[in-house]
């Protein structure tokens, strides 16, 4: 019988530019979702952490100044070390959402959010699943 890797929690990296927001979805994945969080105020601070962050799942807003959501995700999956980490968008813009998919991103959720759907969300993007 295989042995589920209970040593680490799944990583999320977080790239968001609203403090508020931050604080919130930081507090619900790591106090409902048990995950360990690390949150980015651009997306230039988000690709600077990424490689030694190693995160399981990016989460990223899509409408940020300097770097929008757009320009991280095409950097993350040029990037061998981040190619193919799962990218949900977190955006009150869904109506987007076939072009995020198009771009690369794994999935959209949007804004606002039920904290249990976010949690639900991630889980299945990084294949965390509920123990019984």
């Amino acid at each position: 019988m295989e042995e589920h890797n209970m040593g680490r929690r799944k990583r999320i990296l977080y790239i968001e530019d609203e403090t508020d927001l931050q604080w919130l979805v930081k507090h619900v994945l790591e106090s409902a979702g048990g995950f360990e969080v690390m949150v980015c105020g651009s997306g230039a601070e988000g690709l600077r952490s990424i490689e030694n962050f190693a995160p399981d799942l990016v989460l990223l807003d899509v409408m940020m100044p300097e770097m929008d959501g757009f320009s991280v995700l095409c950097a993350l999956r040029a990037r061998p070390q981040s190619a193919t980490v799962p990218v949900l968008f977190l955006t009150a813009r869904t109506q987007e959402g076939d072009e995020y998919l198009a771009l690369g991103a794994n999935g959209v959720i949007a804004k606002p959010f039920e904290p249990s759907r976010l949690v639900a969300q991630v889980r299945a993007h990084t294949g965390e699943l509920l123990q019984a």
